[in-house]
């Protein structure tokens, strides 16, 4: 058994959370057991998990002296990240938030993979990120491109994605062009919203600074000065890829995002993201950051999920 004093008694209750719901957390995470005595803590148990809870408490206690900001789901990722790197300063990814949204939010990098990806877009114009759902990479480049531009670094953002998805074709869906596309970008825009208000959101569309369009809309233009995300990169085709490359101009910023374990494009059509790889890997100026399930950041349950198919496919 391990017993940590801590000294503000006010900062451990807040440690602590409410019904002590975050020590509830980390004690089920690590199968530990947590009791306190004021603002005394001890754990027991397994003596690695127990020295991993120490450590997470300790260096949460801390970041919360300094004021820096955490939720639920950095906790969980604290654990993860602990679990395979005991000696990790959790404090060097969440100081220096991404961004911070209209409601006080900030989003930060929630592991050491997440943490070199956010560097590497900051110090590369192109940058392909490849990894299963749930790894950040779109959300993260959606952060970036809003702090970028919220510094003037750009003048627009363009978000893009390829209209293909799960096997069904445009022309069966309902609607005219607008709205048989907009399935297509809708989670393009459920990131967009979580960094700004709906309403400066909707206006900064309106007026095309934020332009979310399908992938071939992209086709005869040159985009200057703009943050470009290309989303679900795995279903561009050769082509498309090709076409995508050649629309970056002069101060623009373009980051491509894909899983290759799920592509949709029609039997016998190569994935561009695959090709891409292939033929840029060793270009000066591209970077490539490459995830994997352990990476994922979402509810513990998908990390899971992920493993079983890989078992099954494997």
């Amino acid at each position: 058994m391990e017993t940590i004093n801590f000294q503000n008694i006010e900062i451990a209750r807040e440690l602590f959370g409410h019904r002590n719901q975050n020590l509830v957390r980390i004690s089920d995470a690590l199968n530990v057991k947590i009791n306190t005595r004021g603002n005394d803590v001890s754990c027991s148990g397994d003596p690695e998990d127990t020295r991993i809870a120490v450590t997470l408490l300790n260096q949460l206690y801390d970041m919360m002296s300094k004021q820096i900001a955490f939720g639920n789901a950095d906790i969980d990722a604290a654990i993860k990240v602990l679990k395979s790197d005991p000696e990790f300063k959790l404090k060097q990814m969440f100081e220096k938030p991404v961004y911070i949204t209209e409601k006080k939010k900030p989003i930060t990098p929630r592991n050491p993979a997440q943490q070199a990806y956010v560097n590497a877009i900051a110090s590369n114009d192109l940058l392909f990120a490849i990894g299963p759902a749930g790894t950040g990479k779109t959300y993260l480049a959606m952060a970036m491109a809003v702090a970028a531009f919220s510094r003037g670094e750009v003048s627009r953002i363009i978000l893009t994605r390829p209209a293909v998805e799960a096997g069904e074709a445009l022309g069966f869906l309902p609607g005219d062009l607008a709205e048989k596309i907009n399935p297509y970008l809708r989670p393009l825009y459920d990131a967009l919203y979580d960094m700004i208000a709906f309403e400066k959101a909707r206006l900064l569309i309106e007026n095309q600074t934020i332009e979310i369009a399908p992938l071939a809309f992209m086709r005869g233009r040159t985009l200057n000065n703009a943050f470009i995300i290309l989303d679900e990169a795995q279903n561009t085709t050769s082509q498309q890829m090709k076409m995508f490359l050649t629309r970056i101009g002069y101060g623009s910023k373009a980051i491509i995002t894909g899983d290759i374990t799920q592509i949709d494009l029609p039997q016998g059509k190569k994935s561009g993201l695959i090709e891409a790889k292939s033929i840029l890997r060793h270009i000066t100026g591209i970077q490539f950051s490459n995830f994997t399930k352990d990476d994922v950041v979402r509810h513990p349950l998908v990390s899971r999920i992920i493993d079983a198919y890989e078992k099954k496919q494997s």
